[in-house]
């Protein structure tokens, strides 16, 4: 009996230590987003000119002193190799990559793709140069309209980590509408990837091909997004040198378990097309896809008002109404999915080249009911945060950046150091 005994907890044992492990295989992995910048091509016929630099800043970026030519207009290309930054906002042991073609017509073909830690000058580290692959293969046709996420990459990164993504395509490359961040440039044509520094590189406003970076950590991690506009991607920051509100965000979340996917596109609205999808159209693929997000900030509605009321007239009429029904729905709909969401006041634009009285009255209709409704898990007001004290319908001038409606450097940081960072977490 003794043995019989025996025998049964020693098979028991064996059957619980392969539920364990089945359940183990079974647990999905903790992906969750750590970078990310929104593709957007411009409807046709809509041409979109890149942003001026801030004011007093005479290259577009702070980490190249000149060693690397500034391709300031730069043609189509074919059968080049770009060099994408991308700077982390949560460090992790493994990393995976999401490709987008989701503004494509036909499929995408790329040769290869790699990825390591940033050096000087769109240099790699050396020894942190990964192949990315796709189902094992070192390139990936991306059907059109489609994303495409890479097998995870075994590069243990750390918070505000800063990755250079090198990817070969052997096709044609757009320099159509291209938005706040420089790519480095092969000097030579075909496959360099794998170079530790391109051959004869230069820098140029191309389309991202990456946008999304995830990393996989042992630790809980979560996720806000941040929701809106240029002022939300950033659009007059120094380029490349992460300066906008979210990345301020992120730099004082590090730490934290909490990380910062950025979803803003410069000229985007709530209502009508603008630079991509409106945010109601978006939002299932930018905010609802990003793994481990808990949190969304919406800081959207002045391109509706500015292009609505226009000194000439109402032409795309944007109410006080149907922004906030818009608002509304935003909010029902990420808590449907567990989400909190933190309402953003506008920020002053008295002077730009939009701005008019009748949509001046809406912006500020729009911020108090933001501040007051309880529509929304939380409010961050940034509107005083870059107001002029002495005028407060216009953007203070320390933080200007001359078109009267987009901070620089300073106010975003102003706008990253005012958000109350209970609000995000929760806690």
């Amino acid at each position: 009996m003794r043995v019989l005994r025996g025998v049964l907890v020693g098979v028991l044992a064996v059957v619980l230590a392969q539920g364990a492990s089945a359940a183990k295989r079974a647990r999905p992995e903790a992906w969750v987003g750590s970078w990310g910048f929104v593709s957007a091509p411009p409807p046709p016929g809509l041409a979109v000119p890149p942003p001026a630099p801030p004011p007093g800043v005479g290259a577009p970026l702070l980490d190249n002193p000149g060693a690397v030519p500034v391709d300031t207009a730069p043609a189509d290309l074919a059968n080049v190799t770009l060099r994408q930054a991308v700077r982390l906002s949560a460090g992790g042991r493994r990393l995976r990559l999401k490709i987008s073609n989701e503004g494509g017509a036909e499929a995408l073909i790329l040769g290869a793709v790699h990825v390591g830690e940033a050096g000087p000058d769109g240099s790699i580290v050396p020894g942190s140069d990964r192949v990315v692959t796709f189902d094992g293969r070192s390139g990936v046709t991306v059907p059109a309209s489609s994303p495409m996420l890479s097998d995870p990459i075994e590069l243990p990164t750390r918070a505000l980590e800063k990755l250079y993504i090198s990817v070969h395509v052997p096709g044609a490359v757009s320099a159509r509408a291209p938005r706040t961040l420089f790519q480095y440039v092969s000097g030579r044509p075909g496959d360099q990837t794998a170079e530790p520094r391109l051959p004869q590189p230069k820098l140029a406003r191309l389309p991202n091909l990456v946008t999304l970076v995830e990393v996989q950590t042992d630790a809980a991690t979560h996720v806000v997004v941040t929701l809106g506009d240029s002022i939300s991607e950033g659009a007059t920051s120094t380029s490349n040198a992460f300066r906008g509100w979210p990345d301020r965000l992120a730099e004082r979340l590090a730490g934290r378990k909490w990380a910062v996917v950025n979803a803003g596109i410069s000229g985007n609205r709530l209502l009508r097309y603008g630079t991509g999808p409106t945010a109601l159209a978006r939002f299932d693929r930018d905010v609802l896809s990003v793994p481990g997000v808990k949190t969304v900030v919406l800081l959207e509605g002045i391109n509706d008002i500015g292009r609505g009321f226009t000194r000439a007239g109402a032409t795309e009429p944007a109410t006080l109404e149907a922004l906030e029904a818009a608002d509304r729905q935003i909010v029902a709909r990420a808590h449907e999915h567990g989400l909190r969401v933190i309402g953003a006041t506008l920020t002053p634009y008295q002077g730009a080249g939009y701005a008019s009285p009748e949509g001046e009255a809406v912006r500020e209709a729009l911020n108090q009911w933001i501040r007051t409704s309880g529509a929304f898990d939380g409010v961050i007001d940034f509107a005083p945060v870059v107001a002029d004290p002495n005028s407060p319908l216009a953007l203070a001038p320390q933080f200007n950046i001359r078109d009267h409606l987009h901070p620089n450097d300073a106010g975003y940081r102003a706008m990253g150091d005012a958000v109350d960072l209970a609000l995000i977490t929760g806690r």
